[in-house]
């Protein structure tokens, strides 16, 4: 017996290492230096992946019949659930006022008349596109026309609401180096049954991995600028929809997350649409609540469309 437990020890020891290694990255992700290549970042935007080392080494632990091993799979799971848990626990509230969808429609899209249609089944008060090209506007904007009176354009990014507009204009989150005619995002208030509301849809710069790491500066300097228009709106209630090329969990979108909350429940993967790992396009709000989040069905694009319940 004493042989045995010589074996099993070691397994344990390196099982409840690796566990506890990743625990302590779900929980502080924000000890892995940025620097150099933004690995935090990195890191962070995969963070709920993590939690698949958990069922691994609870089937290594009872495999090897490690009490240690299955102790500390365990514990990860448990560390997971309460990180990422709760919008899979939590039943969505049924109160709220309006449902929105936000949805990159893809640039190179063949067919942007028939995505824009694929909206419309879910029937929200609210939507907003990103990677509008001029050649397909005219086609997304006859297909949104009866259900969405009203809407506005700047640049590549659109707002089509059920409800009438005021206040519209472009928002200048241009990174340093870009050109004038880079306008990715804009300010509506949209006059709802409840009251006005702030509506900000953006489309920050896309991020690259390559041998130098995680790029990311230009979205990060883009979502300093999207935060300072946030900091500066006069109105109480506020919902930005947008795809932000991050997760709420990457520290790059901390100016933007840190002024606004989440859905409550939730996980709507949205990239890419063949295999969602991610969220990148959100619907995030002050001084209102987002009561749920969930991805929709595929449309042509290589995002997938993310809506959202508002309680305003």
């Amino acid at each position: 017996m004493a042989a045995n437990m010589g074996r099993i020890r070691p397994q344990g020891m390196r099982t409840a290492a690796a566990a506890a290694v990743t625990a302590g990255l779900l929980l502080f992700p924000d000890v892995i230096p940025n620097v150099p290549g933004r690995l935090g970042s990195l890191v962070e935007t995969f963070l709920p992946w993590l939690g698949l080392l958990a069922p691994v080494l609870l089937g290594l632990g009872l495999l090897r019949r490690n009490p240690l091993g299955v102790v500390a799979a365990l514990v990860l799971m448990v560390v997971w659930l309460a990180v990422f848990g709760r919008p899979l626990l939590v039943r969505p509230e049924a109160a709220y006022d309006l449902t929105v969808v936000q949805h990159n429609v893809d640039d190179g899209n063949p067919d942007p008349a028939g995505t824009a249609r694929a909206l419309l089944d879910a029937r929200a008060d609210l939507v907003a596109l990103e990677e509008l090209t001029p050649s397909a506007l005219p086609a997304v904007s006859a297909a949104l026309a009866a259900d969405y009176p009203h809407h506005v354009t700047a640049g590549t990014v659109g707002l089509w609401s059920k409800h009438p507009l005021s206040g519209t204009g472009p928002v200048d989150i241009r990174p340093r180096g870009v050109g004038t005619q880079w306008l990715r995002s804009l300010r509506a208030t949209v006059s709802t049954p409840r009251g006005p509301v702030a509506v900000y849809v953006a489309h920050l710069p896309s991020v690259r991995i390559g041998f130098s790491g995680f790029r990311s500066t230009r979205r990060d300097e883009s979502a300093a600028l999207l935060a300072h228009a946030l900091a500066a709106e006069p109105l109480d209630r506020v919902v930005l929809l947008g795809d932000l090329n991050g997760t709420v969990d990457d520290r790059g979108l901390a100016p933007v997350t840190s002024r606004l909350s989440g859905p409550r429940t939730g996980l709507a993967f949205s990239w890419p649409a063949a295999l969602p790992v991610a969220r990148i396009d959100h619907a995030l709000a002050r001084g209102a609540f987002l009561t749920h989040v969930w991805s929709l069905p595929e449309t042509g694009s290589d995002h997938l469309p993310v809506a959202a319940r508002v309680r305003l």
